[in-house]
């Protein structure tokens, strides 16, 4: 992203928005910026909201506000009997999106779908390499071992075969990695020798065009004329990024902005009294927790992983930290899910019992890193107040604690460093509904790779690992409960991690806006957005 044009002054992007939603011009105040936008090389909702949810379309899609599976660019599909072939026929008459760096001369099609999972799963594809090899989501979840081969049936169909059954691999398949990429783009940037454009100017099917990014100031979209799905009642989509959250709320009470992620959990009660607003909440598909590095000592015993957790004063947390828009976790997954295991009780907060822990395991004077994020997201509203939290808490039983910090990007790299020697807060929003998305992408030794690592525990249980590939395997979902009920029960044992909470996801918006769905895995759709006759 070292091409930035700049398209209009930061300063600018404000001014004349009293009658934005008039002029059909959408600001979106967001918390951070995208480190790319090509949806297939990160794992960050940050990134996916100003990329794949704008640009792009997959095969199957989310309904809105659900984890429901849609026809999105295959209207039908079929799934063989015994789970290993799914065919997929393709929406006639798609096409992508027209910039003034690239216009299409035909429509999507099956070369498309093909090249979209061939650069990941083929390392002699001519893209493979191109942002370094480092699929993380598709190879985290271990896609090139599920998948045998992609093949084009005619023009309009494709069919992907797998090597064993895989119970969520259709919900995957609307996963934002699995964005469609146009072929004829990625052919002409090779021919022009800068194929690194492909994730600095993106080219994709989606609701909107991508216009300019200023780095860390704001990115333009303007909507597709030629969207399958139909022009979008808005004309311009702008992401003015703005990491602190007292600053979104200013903008979007000065109706610099008409929509505003994550507010501060202790705003939203005041917010849901301004008339000018409205505030759209819901039960979110996630988890904050904190994952200790078990590769490195004293966090290789278990013992030690048990008595930090009864040391944390959960409860304390969630009042000061999310103020009723969130509730203490037991699970890795939340409540709301099927499989959670309602028979796993929570590890109590006494410090007593975490001190004698401590002692047994032969373990004095501790002195640890702990990482706090940065910026605000859907699962952890505040983590420097959290981390200091946790200090305290750890202080109370004899282990002093080093509150460390990082840029987003660089947190997120160098947690998935083996060697990282601290307990990092961390956490996850499911994207498809499914448990396999939560434990096995976090949790597992497959996900605990070097250089594609989600699990910044680095935890690897080769009984966990059965499990998991069980419950991928396993078609009856009665059967896969159970293994996944199983699992939590685990997890809990071991404790590699510890869950911290639960949130509700909220986002507050001019209440002349309409279509802001929430979404359980917090990436909001644009698509359905739009303004009302009047203004607030």
């Amino acid at each position: 992203m070292n091409r930035v044009t700049r398209f209009v002054a930061a300063a600018a992007l404000g001014a004349g928005m009293a009658g934005a939603a008039q002029a059909k011009t959408l600001v979106f105040c967001s918390e951070g910026s995208p480190e790319g936008f090509d949806p297939g090389l990160y794992t960050s909702g940050t990134t996916f909201d100003a990329s794949s949810k704008p640009l792009f379309n997959r095969l199957v899609e989310f309904a809105p506000g659900t984890t429901d599976i849609v026809p999105g660019l295959a209207p039908k599909w079929e799934i063989s009997s015994d789970g290993l072939t799914y065919t997929f026929h393709l929406r006639q008459g798609v096409k992508f999106g027209a910039t003034d760096y690239f216009k299409p001369s035909r429509d999507m099609n099956a070369d498309d779908v093909s090249f979209t999972f061939q650069r990941m799963l083929d390392k002699t594809n001519k893209y493979y390499n191109y942002g370094g090899g480092t699929y993380d989501y598709f190879v985290g979840m271990s896609m090139p071992d599920v998948i045998k081969s992609v093949d084009k049936v005619d023009d309009m169909t494709v069919k992907f075969t797998l090597n064993s059954p895989n119970a969520p691999f259709l919900a995957d398949l609307a996963m934002d990695f699995a964005s469609i990429m146009s072929k004829e783009y990625t052919d002409k940037l090779l021919a022009d020798g800068h194929p690194e454009l492909l994730n600095q100017q993106p080219v994709g099917t989606g609701p909107f065009v991508y216009v300019d990014y200023q780095k860390d100031a704001s990115v333009r979209f303007k909507a597709n004329p030629d969207y399958w799905g139909g022009k979008q009642a808005i004309d311009d989509l702008v992401f003015a990024i703005t990491p602190d959250t007292a600053v979104r709320l200013q903008k979007l009470k000065a109706n610099e902005c008409q929509i505003m992620d994550y507010p501060s959990p202790a705003d939203i009660a005041a917010l849901k009294t301004d008339s000018t607003l409205t505030v759209q909440q819901q039960p979110g598909l996630n988890v904050a927790y904190l994952a200790y590095d078990t590769q490195q000592k004293p966090f290789d015993d278990v013992r030690v992983r048990k008595a930090l957790n009864m040391a944390i004063n959960k409860q304390a947390i969630i009042d000061a930290v999310y103020q009723g828009t969130g509730q203490a976790a037991v699970n890795p997954i939340p409540p709301t899910m099927w499989s959670y295991n309602k028979d796993v009780k929570d590890d109590p907060y006494d410090p007593e019992a975490a001190k004698k822990m401590l002692a047994d395991a032969g373990v004095s004077n501790l002195t640890m890193d702990l990482w706090a994020m940065p910026v605000q997201r859907p699962y952890q509203p505040n983590g420097r107040r959290a981390a200091e939290l946790i200090q305290a808490d750890f202080a109370a039983v004899g282990v002093k604690v080093n509150i460390l910090t990082h840029d987003w990007t660089e947190y997120l790299k160098l947690a998935g460093n083996p060697k990282h020697n601290a307990a990092v807060e961390a956490g996850w929003t499911g994207d498809n509904g499914d448990p396999d998305n939560f434990m096995y992408d976090i949790l597992d030794q497959d996900s605990a790779v070097k250089g594609q690592a989600q699990n910044y525990t680095f935890w690897r249980d080769p009984a966990f690992h059965t499990l998991m590939l069980a419950g991928q395997q396993t078609l009856d979902e009665k059967k896969r409960a159970a293994i996944y009920r199983q699992a939590n029960a685990m997890i809990h044992e071991q404790a590699p991690a510890i869950p911290i909470a639960h949130s509700i996801v909220s986002f507050a918006a001019k209440s002349n806006i309409d279509g802001v769905i929430p979404r359980p895995d917090s990436i909001q759709s644009y698509e359905l957005m739009k303004p009302k006759a009047t203004a607030p």
